[in-house]
């Protein structure tokens, strides 16, 4: 834990981290200018939230003026590294850090870090309700208490001060924050790498080195967690430091530990040691992606040394995450599900796949230059109505094509409530509409949660 007194730290990004690091740093003795590039006006919620703090504010942009009074650059989740102040900062050998970094040097406890292009944040929720399981059901207690955070709910920034060695942390970490880490948890799981970012990282190699950076600073006494039946993920088990465990519904070959399927059933294996998982009833979640997660958080769980007992209770009791292919309602015989988190062709796909019922897509959104061609394969294979919604309706009509087959009509939509509209003219009983847009919220919405909430709104008002 370094001694921040008297540090002069530049945070760029007056979001939730942003926020959250500048309360710790500045608990902590150092002098904080936290830049955005929004105006006062839009800011005024955030510098509320700091008002009894001796925080040095610059609006309205980055300027390079601000790195002359800077010995630490932090750089919130959402800010590029390719900017012009970053650019400069490397070049001035400013050391670069971030809110996940500075927890992880602060932490007293175990870590556990969770990584993967889709279904991270499904797995670390659920990895969590295991450890508080395994809290509330055990005599010995350990661990005393357990935070769950990171890319998701609170940064644990906020907490670090008040835990204790017996703890566990819990982090969902993204790309964007692994950018700038030189850290890597006690526990880390990679569970895939699928196109996604693009417009961030550039390219498929750039985004995939930032996701294995969850691995690149273990010990020999860390484990990771590597998704086996994922190319990506299973490609990093060369950078593995420690103990490997593996996870997918394939076979598990011989040598290697983690969770697998076999002849229809759930299996742990560890060593000479193998357990059966009774979990196949108690798994809510549609999709073999869903499955996959289940599996993840069971060697994550393992890893971490959670309880069996409190790891399968925790699976019974588990039936998701909010906007996670989330059953909205049940109207005239038509199920409506928000999937709104799919904001790439890939989780589309999956949340495709998780479904028997004649669909009716929603899919829009804006770009991340992420290509389309699998998507539209799919889409012509096992859709029955397109309705396209938003900046990158064009991109998407173009891929897919004229309607024909399976597809029996792309209707193409100003925005998500107009979508909306149209699926409940044409959804048929026996028929499930999906929102998986496949595109970011940015167009039209704050972030995919306020997506995710208008669209649930909107459904719930038809009659």
């Amino acid at each position: 834990m370094r001694n921040w007194t008297g540090t002069r730290v530049l945070i760029l990004g007056a979001a939730r981290q942003g926020l959250a690091l500048t309360r710790y740093l500045v608990r902590h003795g150092a002098r904080v200018t936290l830049s955005d590039r929004g105006e006062p006006e839009a800011l005024t919620e955030a510098r509320a939230a700091l008002a009894d703090l001796p925080v040095r504010w610059a609006l309205g942009g980055h300027p390079l003026e601000l790195l002359d009074q800077a010995d630490v650059l932090c750089l919130s989740g959402g800010v590029p590294t390719t900017i012009p102040i970053v650019a400069e900062a490397q070049k001035r050998g400013i050391p670069l850090a971030n809110d996940t970094q500075i927890f992880m040097e602060a932490a007293p406890c175990k870590t556990v870090g969770v990584t993967g292009s889709a279904g991270k944040t499904t797995t670390t929720t659920l990895v969590g309700r295991m450890a508080q399981e395994t809290v509330t059901s055990s005599t010995v207690r350990r661990p005393r208490s357990v935070y769950v955070g990171g890319n998701i709910g609170d940064p644990l920034i906020n907490y670090v001060d008040e835990m204790t060695p017996d703890d566990l942390a819990i982090l969902e970490i993204s790309s964007f924050q692994l950018e700038q880490m030189t850290l890597s948890p006690d526990v880390a799981a990679v569970l895939n790498v699928t196109p996604n970012h693009l417009d961030r990282h550039g390219t498929m190699e750039a985004y995939a080195a930032a996701k294995r950076r969850i691995l690149d600073f273990q010990t020999p006494d860390g484990i990771a967690i590597l998704g086996r039946d994922d190319p990506g993920a299973w490609a990093m088990r060369g950078s593995v430091k420690g103990r490997l465990l593996s996870f997918g519904l394939s076979r598990l070959a011989d040598g290697f530990d983690g969770t697998y399927m076999q002849d229809g059933l759930y299996h742990l294996r560890d060593g000479n040691a193998y357990v059966l998982l009774p979990i196949n009833r108690a798994i809510h979640l549609p999709g073999d992606h869903n499955r996959r997660n289940v599996l993840a958080a069971v060697a994550i769980g393992h890893a971490a040394g959670l309880r069996l007992d409190a790891m399968l209770e925790a699976i019974d009791n588990f039936h998701g995450v909010p906007h996670r292919l989330e059953l909205v309602r049940e109207l005239r015989g038509v199920k409506w599900y928000n999937d709104s988190i799919a904001t790439a062709p890939e989780r589309t796909i999956a949340a495709i796949r998780s479904f028997e019922e004649p669909l009716v897509l929603l899919l829009g959104g804006r770009d991340k230059d992420l290509p389309w061609g699998d998507l539209a394969g799919l889409v012509r294979q096992r859709v029955d109505h397109v309705i396209l919604f938003g900046e990158c309706a064009g991109i998407i009509g173009k891929a897919i094509g004229s309607p024909g087959g399976r597809l029996e009509s792309l209707t193409r939509c100003e925005g998500l409530r107009e979508a909306v509209q149209k699926a409940a003219e044409i959804a048929e009983p026996g028929d499930v509409v999906l929102l998986s847009p496949g595109g970011t919220s940015f167009d039209e919405f704050k972030d995919f949660a306020v997506r995710g909430e208008s669209f649930r709104t909107w459904v719930q008002e038809l009659s």
